[in-house]
């Protein structure tokens, strides 16, 4: 059992697996800070200086900041925070997208290589393009 254990952490999918939710983990704190430092506090500006962090509706009394109903363990539906991550998320997958898009383009495409079958023009069986005749049926074929 260590033995094919070994074996499935030496393939390569995992060990790319592996680099990819390191790394991920690592651009995942970037894509936070670059929502919460730089794109929310423009969008707060053009709402009247809302604070989207703020945003909740407290289910038990009244409080002027989440930090207040949290210090009094008041049930609340942070709303504010959601639209933070929906941003979050769609700038993650955005940059996803790009990703997989140039990796894409870089991919070399396989180059038309000329037919080597062809079908026999009287059974219709698969046959190599060089055959002067038919393994199948035995007949006579004409050269292209």
């Amino acid at each position: 059992m260590l033995k094919e254990f070994k074996e499935f952490i030496a393939r390569g999918n995992v060990i790319d697996l592996a680099v990819a939710v390191i790394i991920g983990a690592a651009f995942g704190k970037i894509v936070t800070s670059l929502v919460n430092d730089l794109v929310m506090p423009p969008i707060g500006l053009i709402t009247g200086g809302v604070d989207f962090k703020n945003l909740f509706i407290s289910l038990r009394g009244s409080y002027a900041t989440l930090e207040e109903a949290k210090k009094a363990n008041a049930p609340t539906i942070n709303y504010g925070q959601f639209i933070q991550n929906v941003i979050e998320f769609l700038i993650v997958a955005f940059a996803v997208f790009l990703v997989v898009k140039a990796i894409n383009r870089m991919k070399r495409r396989p180059e038309e290589l000329p037919p080597t079958i062809k079908a026999c023009a009287y059974c219709y069986s698969s046959i190599p393009v060089q055959a002067r005749r038919c393994p199948q049926c035995t007949s006579e074929l004409q050269e292209a």
